[in-house]
Parts: structure tokens; C-alpha cells; sequence
């Protein structure tokens, strides 16, 4: 079994530190080399400088390659407090890498740059666990997110079949509804490749 890909080894205080990501690749209709999980691994690596040490973190990463040959790249990382993922699709599977890491990259800055600007050491005192402090110009700057409406809905039990037919019937692409059998919130939505998702919740 292949070592897991090295990085930043520190040393603090004649205390080792690490912050290494793993990684977990699976290839559909498609052979995962070396030089493809290398590519992977050197490229998903990067985001490790923003969190903070002493992590094990994974990357479960999914290749895929279509019949018309367009390459599919999902990546999910699980790390604590938040859960990071980004997919993209094209006629290059390197570039797809390429863009899914720029996309990972973002999804943090963009939640570090609310956090920090918050500074509610109470409600996000998780995330400094997670993620270290973004200098200045690693912040990012985007209009202010207003809520316009607010919607009640009142979930009714009924079977996740029951629920894509709902769906359909009021031509949304997700619909919340209580399973029937197990009373859990649960979600069904449209997939852009145009097949069905389930969320169900704990």
C-alpha cells in the first residue's frame, strides 16, 4: 500500500509537528496511476497551510470518465467542524483537478473571511480549531448575503418515492419532507447529471 503523501513537518518547542492530508482515490471507468495520484495528491496537498496543526485529514477523492470521455473530479475532505467539497467536470482530467483545488481553496477563504470578520470568539471559536488566521490578502470580499424571504413548510411523513414525486409535482429541484418509517428529516433533490440524491439526517 502506497505511503501517504508527505508534507510540512514543524518543529515547536523539540515538539513535532504535522499536518498531513490522506489520501483515498477511486477510479471509474478509469486506472488511477501514478502519475494521476501523484497529480492528485501534490495538488490537493496545497490546501493544508490553512489548517491549523496537529490534523489527520482525508481526502476522498472519485474520479470518473464518461462514455463521450469528459472527466469527472469530486473531491470531499471531512475535517473538524466543517465538512470542505468541490467537484468539476471537462475534457481534462488535470485541469478538473486544477479547478476542484481552486474551488476547495475558495470555500475556505470565503468562511475563514466571514468568521474572522465576525470575531464572536463564542460562536466560532470551533472554526479557529480548524483553520488558521488568513492574512489580510487572503481574504476575500463579497457582497453581503440578505435574505429576502422566509418560507414555512409543514413536513409531512411519506417515503422518499413519495417525495420525488412531490418534487416534480411542484417543479423544485429538492424537497424536504419526515420519513415515514425512521421520523428524520430527510431531502431529496436533482443531481445535475439529472438522477435523484437523498440527504437524510441523524
Amino acid at each position: 500500500m502506497k505511503k501517504p503523501f508527505s508534507r510540512y513537518n514543524k518543529n515547536i518547542k523539540d515538539k513535532e509537528v504535522t499536518i498531513m492530508i490522506k489520501f483515498n482515490i477511486r477510479g471509474e471507468n478509469i486506472e488511477v496511476t501514478d502519475s494521476i495520484r501523484s497529480y492528485v495528491e501534490e495538488k490537493i496537498s496545497k490546501l493544508e497551510k490553512y489548517f491549523t496543526e496537529n490534523q489527520e485529514l482525508t481526502a476522498y477523492v472519485n474520479l470518473k470518465v464518461y462514455a463521450e470521455k469528459t472527466s469527472k473530479v469530486e473531491v470531499t475532505i471531512p475535517a473538524k467542524n466543517i465538512t470542505l467539497r468541490a467537484e468539476d467536470t471537462s475534457q481534462e482530467l488535470y485541469g478538473s483537478v486544477d479547478l476542484v483545488q481552486e474551488k476547495l481553496e475558495r470555500q475556505i477563504r470565503k468562511y475563514k473571511t466571514k468568521v474572522q470578520k465576525k470575531r464572536n470568539h463564542i460562536a466560532t471559536g470551533k472554526v479557529f480549531e480548524t483553520f488558521v488566521e488568513l492574512a489580510p490578502e487572503e481574504e476575500i470580499e463579497e457582497a453581503n448575503i440578505e435574505i429576502v424571504r422566509t418560507k414555512n413548510i409543514n413536513l409531512k411523513p411519506m417515503d422518499a418515492e413519495e417525495a420525488v414525486l412531490q418534487m416534480d409535482l411542484i417543479d423544485h429541484d429538492f424537497f424536504i419532507f419526515t420519513d415515514g418509517e425512521t421520523g428524520a428529516t430527510s431531502i431529496v433533490y436533482r443531481r445535475e447529471d439529472g438522477n435523484i440524491g437523498l440527504i437524510e439526517t441523524n
